[in-house]
């Protein structure tokens, strides 16, 4: 195999074990913590949260855009590095990963966490906050729970096979 691959292969594993990592981290920690919040604390709490990563926080941006590039570039290379079943599960690995983490990412969460960054929580009052935070919060948390435990299926699924690799 050659070094380009495995470069892109393990930066491409290491890259989606973090954000894994990120989406575990908001359904287990950051949005229930948030979630104790009265509804102004929340939604400023999130739109700071937000803002960090929307405001182009460099480690953030290269694992999470690096781990959809080097997938993708691995998973091109993989169809003539790889043969039989490590070439399915790298590419079944790759389409599940797009499809049940980034086109959730993209379609439901970044649409929801624009929304709630529009709120202004100095000119709205009590209801509207609450209204805003309805919209939100259950179908966040919902797709990210989605997010998390499909992201983590893919990676035991990677794991259990690479470690029978490395039994053999």
């Amino acid at each position: 195999m050659n070094v380009l691959f495995n470069s892109l292969l393990s930066f491409a594993t290491l890259s989606t074990l973090l954000v894994a990592g990120i989406v575990f981290t908001f359904s287990t920690i950051i949005m229930p913590g948030i979630g104790k919040l009265e509804d102004h604390g929340f939604i400023r709490a999130f739109q700071v949260i937000d803002s960090i990563i929307q405001n182009g926080q460099p480690l953030f941006g290269l694992v999470w855009v690096g781990s959809i590039i080097s997938l993708f570039s691995a998973s091109i290379l993989g169809l003539w590095q790889l043969d039989g079943f490590a070439k399915w599960l790298l590419l079944t690995a790759s389409l599940i990963y797009v499809v049940c983490v980034q086109v959730p990412t993209f379609s439901t969460n970044v649409p929801l966490n624009n929304e709630l960054q529009a709120v202004n929580v100095i000119d709205r009052g009590a209801t509207e906050l609450k209204e805003a935070r309805q919209r939100f919060e259950a179908r966040w948390n919902r797709s990210n729970d989605f997010r998390s435990i499909e992201i983590q299926s893919m990676n035991v699924g990677a794991s259990e096979d690479a470690e029978d690799r490395c039994i053999r």
